[in-house]
């Protein structure tokens, strides 16, 4: 039951070229910084990557883009990572967008053996319609596009046909996990963090706080550790490593006396 791994290394050594990989967070909030360090650092590639966006340039998922790592991802938008942007536009990767919250679902309904579902989101647009482009030509013509799904009524509303994802192995980013694979995030982390660790058939946790088994109150436990199979803990330094992806700030009434 202890699940503890004793490096963050040992964890990721056995994911394989070609896999598949549900990665939590959004923006920069709540992602497995070290876990994809190492994932670097260990060399698997022709990855499919699932997440809510790609990282930011020279951060997070975007060092596995910059080192051509990732052949595929499925995201809900390109966000500030212009070479995500530029090696889609360019016919380097195959991008499959999806709405934000229907992605989260189908990582969620992946992860409780759903094997599909039906949603409002996207019906009358190309997601339902198909036509969105996956992948470019270096041209810049479309190379391969969204096929139609399907449409259907329930209770006079249409409802457009989405399938689950379930991913060979999961990244997340946790504050506090038990030996037991109990997990709590903190605050806005939590995002897509508990769909991507249910998604994934190996998950694999990097915790800033690892406590013994029962030292979590059973109703604080935000994801159960049924869901994860590995838990890394991260040292204090790695543990501060947060980057702000756009720090806004205001003027204080004293430098604006200054200025």
């Amino acid at each position: 039951m202890d699940k503890v791994y004793p490096s963050v290394s040992e964890a990721v050594a056995d994911i394989q070229d070609g896999s598949s990989i549900a990665v939590g967070g959004f923006g920069l909030a709540g992602i497995p910084w070290i876990l994809i360090d190492a994932l670097l650092e260990q060399g698997a590639s022709r990855l499919t990557v699932v997440s809510n966006n790609c990282g930011v340039d020279g951060a997070g998922l975007g060092l596995l883009l910059e080192a051509r790592r990732i052949e595929r991802v499925i995201a809900s938008y390109v966000g500030e990572n212009k070479e995500f942007a530029r090696q889609y536009l360019a016919g380097e990767l195959h991008v499959e967008l999806t709405p934000q919250g229907t992605l989260a679902e189908r990582l969620r309904a992946g992860g409780a053996g759903i094997g599909a579902f039906y949603t409002p989101t996207g019906v009358g647009t190309q997601v339902a319609e198909g036509g969105l482009p996956t992948r470019y030509h270096t041209d810049g013509s479309i190379a391969r596009a969204s096929e139609p799904k399907e449409v259907r009524d329930f209770q006079g509303r249409p409802m457009v046909l989405e399938e689950s994802i379930v991913t060979d192995v999961a990244l997340v980013r946790a504050a506090v996990a038990d030996r037991h694979g109990n997990v709590v995030f903190h605050a806005s982390a939590r995002n897509f963090n508990p769909a991507a660790a249910m998604a994934g058939r190996l998950t694999i946790v990097e915790a800033e706080e690892v406590v013994e088994a029962g030292e979590i109150p059973p109703d604080a436990v935000h994801l159960p550790g049924v869901f994860v199979q590995r838990i890394v803990q991260l040292t204090p330094e790695e543990a501060a490593r947060k980057r702000i992806e756009k720090r806004t700030t205001r003027v204080t009434s004293d430098e604006t006396k200054e200025a």
